[in-house]
Parts: structure tokens; sequence; C-alpha cells
């Protein structure tokens, strides 16, 4: 697995710097867009966990207005994920990789034990097999009487079993599975 960690993060770094030289245009326009819709800066970063329990500052752009309630452009940018673009800095820097586990806050990943924690051992996504699988989770979770208890009892724990499958069978081949799939 160790090689192929290397060629990863070769692949991540030259596919950032790449998509970064072509986008950041864009990235910059939604960030003034996202500025004017939600009346504050356009970014948004929060503490994450990721690799090795280290937490980081994920990059998105901002959705919401001060009351927490997603703005109606906010709720395009989240449809077609155009929200997770600045985490093209994430994985530039190295905190993130196209594709592994989603980052979670803290209370989450870093609570892992035992086999669970092999998550840990992987830089997480931006995409992956629970992002997918989970695609419309802001909407399953909307239809919950208790969304919390729901995102704990139900989400998570599928969410932890498809991660521990992504990391043990760890391949390009995987790899490039998900990001077309995320793509198509």
């Amino acid at each position: 697995m160790r090689p192929y960690k290397y060629f990863k993060r070769f692949n991540d770094f030259l596919f950032a710097i790449i998509l970064l030289v072509l986008f950041s245009w864009f990235i910059l326009i939604l960030i003034i867009i996202a500025s004017l819709d939600t009346r504050s800066l356009g970014i948004f970063t929060q503490s994450r966990i990721g690799y090795l329990k280290k937490p980081f500052i994920i990059y998105k752009i901002k959705t919401f207005q001060d009351n927490h309630t997603i703005s109606k452009i906010g709720a395009f940018l989240r449809q077609y994920k155009l929200d997770e673009s600045p985490q093209l800095f994430n994985v530039l820097i190295g905190h993130m990789s196209f594709v592994g586990p989603r980052p979670d806050i803290s209370g989450f990943a870093d609570t892992l034990k035992s086999e669970e924690s092999i998550i840990l051992t992987v830089k997480p996504g931006v995409t992956g097999p629970a992002t997918l699988y989970f695609r419309k989770e802001e909407k399953l979770l909307a239809k919950q009487n208790n969304p919390e208890d729901y995102n704990t009892s139900v989400i998570w724990p599928k969410k932890v079993e498809l991660n521990i499958k992504y990391v043990k069978e760890l391949s390009f081949k995987k790899d490039i599975y998900y990001l077309v799939k995320t793509f198509l």
C-alpha cells in the first residue's frame, strides 16, 4: 500500500496544480458571488480531522447566511458540489486527496477505535465511496424526525463500513472508478 500512497500523492499534487491553473478564476468568481449572496466573506473554513487524526482547515464556498439558512445560490452550489471546489487547495497542500474517506468534524473521526481507525491511515478525500453512497445526505436527514440521532446511529456507521472497505481495497483502479462515478 505504501508505494501506491506515493503515487497517489504525486497524482493529487499534479492534478491539483493543473485544475487550479485552469479553474482558479472560476473559484474566485464563486467566492465573490457567495460574498455578495451571504453578505460576508464567501469562503467557509472549518476544522476537520484528517490523516492520522491530525486536524486541518477545510475550505469551501460559503453557502449559508449568518443565521445558518442555506441561500438560493448556496443550494445551487451544493447541488452541483461547486461549494467543494476550494478543496483543490487542500489537495495541493497535502491535507486531502481527490479520493478517500470524507474528513469529519471532531467528535466523529477522532473517536474511531480498533479496526475503524484504519480509515485515518489514508488522507481524507474530496470524494469517495461514502460520499457517493450518501450524495443526497442533506435530503435524507431533512426527512428525519431527529436528524442528529439518525446521522449518529445510521449514516455514520455505514460511512465507517464503506470507508474501512475502501482503505482495505485501496488501489488506483478503485480511485479512478470513484472519480469517474463522481463526475458522471
